[in-house]
């Protein structure tokens, strides 16, 4: 079966809420295995849509979260839940935690890495990168019902957003390629009300966190899918598939805030900017990854 046939079978088992019979039994075998290949993983979340019942086992174990190693995987999921347990108990005693689990994981997240008191009060000292873990922890309450295991894909996850924080430049000038190419009036229009200058973060932001916050939960999954599967690049493609899907209210706009608003406004229940990103990577994967 050529690539276009399966992305073309796996997009219509999607669109029917089916996973296919082939991934599933892929999957299936790859979780099986007694030593699980790190490599065959990635590329199974970077080819296929990751099935929700086995989205978190997955990621657990590309983010070395859990062993490779079947035989360990009861053992080290037990240190986990023991070490989040820990923590718990101790931000409680500590009377640092908030209603707001996010914000709980989040100075649990501190106390780990030594930080919680450095500068005074956590809430009140909050910088870019605490407001990044605290979006992508958010937005994964949405994805994952298991409170042990969304802390520290949190954390798994949040390591990913450093890379992306690392190669935000070229991954600016790549959107800006793009633009230029297939929207010139838009890139112009964008350019013009200042997103692409060094001053602002607001791109910055979006890239860094992987649109946590911006696109609906059920299918930001599938970039993020991608993104444990190595391809930081994706987040470029869901930009500009975004833009361009609201272009036509980006152009009447006369600042960047109102276009911030349009942006975080956006509604794609469906998948279909989301799908869209996804198959511009599938069509532009034999250009340079800006992740290596």
């Amino acid at each position: 079966m050529n690539t276009d046939e399966r992305n073309f079978r796996s997009s219509y088992y999607e669109k029917c809420l089916i996973n296919s019979v082939e991934e599933n039994k892929s999957i299936n075998k790859l979780l099986e295995d007694d030593i699980r290949n790190l490599n065959k993983l990635k590329q199974f979340c970077m080819n296929y849509t990751v099935p929700n019942v086995h989205r978190n086992h997955l990621w657990s174990l590309v983010m070395g979260i859990l062993p490779l190693h079947k035989t360990s995987t009861d053992f080290v999921r037990d240190q986990r839940r023991d070490v989040y347990q820990d923590l718990l108990r101790a931000v409680s005693v500590l009377r640092c935690v908030d209603q707001k689990k996010e914000l709980v994981m989040h100075t649990m997240w501190l106390l780990e890495s030594n930080r919680l008191w450095q500068g005074g009060n956590a809430n009140a000292t909050m910088q870019a990168d605490d407001m990044h873990f605290i979006e992508i922890v958010r937005t994964l309450l949405q994805i994952f019902t298991n409170d042990v295991e969304t802390y520290w894909i949190a954390k798994g996850f949040y390591n990913y957003t450093r890379e992306l924080k690392k190669e935000c430049p070229k991954l600016k000038e790549q959107i800006q390629i793009l633009l230029k190419r297939e929207d010139l009036s838009l890139f112009n229009r964008l350019e013009k009300l200042g997103l692409f200058d060094s001053t602002s973060v607001l791109l910055d932001n979006w890239l860094i966190t992987c649109f946590a916050g911006v696109i609906c939960e059920t299918v930001l999954v599938k970039i993020w899918d991608k993104v444990c599967g190595g391809s930081r690049k994706i987040v470029v493609f869901l930009f500009v598939e975004l833009v361009k899907d609201i272009r036509y209210l980006i152009i009447k706009q006369s600042s960047l805030a109102e276009v911030k608003r349009l942006i975080e406004t956006v509604e794609d229940p469906d998948g279909v900017i989301v799908n869209k990103a996804i198959k511009s990577l599938q069509i532009n994967n034999s250009e340079v990854d800006y992740t290596h």
